[in-house]
């Protein structure tokens, strides 16, 4: 047995240390202690202070130290509300700590793109990949070569040594005799044992994936837009009556949306506010992103078309009609809110046209202030980084579900009745604004139990909190479950909505045939009377 020297310095000994060490933590949090708590949330900050301990070049760069924070920001985010956003989040920040420190400088969100995906592509076979390079070092017959015997004599004294520390320390104390008996803790299932040691792969290849990232070393340029661009149809009077064209086109639908959306007018014979806000709102962002299309095509910084003061003109008006547009596709979707339901969804499309204004907006102010395509990308980027770690920290599914509780039919509002069945697939999330729900004096009692039934189900479907929002919901839960009247919901099966299920009457059974009739025959002859006796006396006359 031979281990090569050359390519295992102090730094890469270190790294693997801290690599098997994150490869420990993460066993404990995720399959001893079974993923609750904040458990994600924890191996993230473990993963993150194995990167700062394991690459002192982050704890010196200017660029790295804020993604850094970004990252830990992010770690803290998976503790409180674990989710799909939340860790990716966190590994876009780390991973862009772990490059910065490599390159020392942020250029632009699109070389930047780039170089996160190689590396997310690249880190399930990080450790392969070093595995493979030390492998030519060793063929290659790089470096001294340790013995069998030198590598026993070397490591039993420290191994032995260690061992017998760690029994004494744990003679003397409980609480570390306790956490060694749980990290020594082994299932014997073969089953478990092979879900264990996938788990310890994946942990670690995330783990490696940070203290050995890999470059990108020579990404796709962004296309900076500057100077002319010959094409086809796009001439300086061309784009100024297409200007003047689109700029009428979008002043009449911001006027019908005006009269329509704000009241100004009444809607024609047979649509609803809901119909029409309903049906426009997507397809008006979808031509306020065209418009910034044509405007980045058409009119790129230092062209003739974008150094003409009639068109700037146009282009700025133009621009903000979109903006209005965008607004109205707001108004729109509000009032379909009001009509119907607020869901995940509808806050989160709320929330990208707010986006696409501001992108609109920030296109003008590029064209009109020179800035460059870098400064663009970059600046909508930041935006849109802001609104999402907003949403990591926001659940969502309680703003919906509080907003349809407060609004409902059911309550007295101007809103649809409850969907008790979308509230039920929430979970927890719908958990405390069903309780206020069900704390509301004057419902009906058939819907009254209808309520309290979807929120015992959605209590006892999350028996353990994944993050410190659902302790903090399921505490708040139970105080004010133990005020209310202890539920009586009967026995029976209940539909999602709380509704319960009604059994089908039995079907009669199927009418037996009648035997078929016994075939025809002779009639059978009656009995002769018996003969009268001698001594019997004859009937008298």
């Amino acid at each position: 047995m031979h281990f090569a020297a050359a390519p295992l310095g102090a730094s890469f000994r270190w790294k693997l240390g801290l690599g098997l060490a994150v490869v420990a933590v993460g066993d404990w949090l995720l399959y001893q202690r079974g993923l609750a708590y904040g458990s994600w949330g924890l191996l993230a900050l473990a993963l993150l202070a194995a990167l700062l301990a394991g690459t002192p070049a982050l704890r010196r760069s200017k660029p790295g130290l804020p993604a850094a924070l970004a990252a830990c920001l992010f770690a803290l985010a998976l503790t409180w509300d674990p989710g799909p956003l939340a860790w990716t989040l966190f590994w876009l920040a780390a991973g862009m700590a772990a490059l910065l420190a490599r390159t020392g400088r942020f250029d632009d969100g699109w070389r930047w793109a780039q170089r996160l995906f190689w590396q997310a592509l690249r880190a399930p076979f990080a450790p392969l990949l070093d595995m493979r390079r030390i492998a030519k070092v060793r063929a290659a017959g790089h470096g001294r070569r340790i013995g069998l015997r030198r590598a026993a004599s070397l490591l039993t004294m420290p191994l032995l040594g260690g061992a017998v520390i760690v029994a004494l320390f744990c003679a003397a104390n409980p609480i570390l005799a306790g956490a060694v008996s749980s990290l020594l803790s082994i299932d014997t299932s073969l089953v478990a044992q092979g879900g264990r040691a996938i788990l310890w792969t994946i942990v670690f290849a995330m783990a490696w994936s940070l203290l050995r990232p890999g470059l990108l070393r020579h990404p796709l340029p962004l296309f900076e837009g500057r100077g002319e661009l010959r094409l086809p149809g796009f001439s300086p009077a061309s784009i100024t009556l297409s200007l003047v064209v689109f700029n009428a086109i979008f002043a009449v639908q911001n006027l019908l949306d005006a009269a329509y959306l704000w009241g100004m007018a009444a809607l024609p014979p047979g649509m609803t506010l809901a119909d029409y806000a309903h049906r426009g709102a997507y397809p008006l962002i979808a031509t306020a992103l065209l418009a910034a299309l044509f405007v980045l095509i058409a009119l790129r910084p230092g062209s003739e078309t974008a150094g003409s003061p009639a068109i700037r003109r146009l282009v700025t008006l133009w621009i903000m009609q979109n903006i209005v547009l965008v607004a109205s596709s707001i108004q729109r979707t509000a009032d379909y809110i009001e009509a119907y339901s607020l869901t995940r969804l509808r806050i989160a499309a709320l929330a990208w046209m707010v986006l696409v204004a501001f992108g609109l907006a920030t296109i003008c102010w590029r064209l009109l202030r020179n800035r460059s395509s870098a400064w663009l990308v970059n600046v909508n980027l930041a935006a849109t980084a802001l609104v999402l770690t907003g949403f990591c920290f926001v659940d969502l599914g309680t703003m919906a579900a509080r907003w349809n509780v407060r609004h409902a039919r059911e309550v007295g509002g101007r809103g649809a009745a409850l969907d008790l069945c979308y509230l039920n697939r929430m979970g927890g999330s719908a958990l405390l604004p069903l309780l206020e729900l069900e704390q509301r004096r004057g419902l009906n009692p058939g819907f009254h139990a209808r309520v309290q039934a979807v929120r015992l189900d959605a209590q006892q479907r999350q028996p353990v909190a994944l993050g410190l929002i659902d302790m903090r919901r399921q505490e708040q839960a139970r105080t004010i479950a133990a005020t209310l009247p202890r539920p009586d919901l009967g026995g029976g099966l209940r539909d999602c909505d709380g509704a319960v299920i009604t059994e089908l009457p039995a079907e009669p059974p199927s009418p037996v045939p009648a035997p078929a009739p016994a075939p025809a025959s002779a009639p059978t002859p009656s009995p002769a009377p018996p003969a009268q006796s001698p001594t019997q006396p004859a009937a008298p006359r």
